[in-house]
């Protein structure tokens, strides 16, 4: 006798579509966390110019006001 269908059952599909959920959101959160960490690095920039000379304090601060309003 042939079987038609699929061992799985109702359980088996939620099961599955429950961890394509978790893992597409656990992507997304990953991408989110890199990129928001990104933008940090734009600031650093600007203080390590400050710290070797390149501009002054004045430029410094317009710059980063610059940056916060992005």
């Amino acid at each position: 006798m042939m079987y038609y269908g699929t061992p799985m059952g109702w359980g088996g599909y939620v099961l599955m579509t429950l961890s394509m959920i978790v893992f597409w959101s656990g992507i997304l959160v990953l991408v989110t966390v890199l990129l928001r960490r990104h933008g940090g690095t734009a600031l650093h920039v600007l203080e390590e110019r400050l710290a070797k000379g390149e501009i002054d304090t004045e430029e410094f601060d317009r710059l980063r006001k610059v940056l916060r309003s992005r």
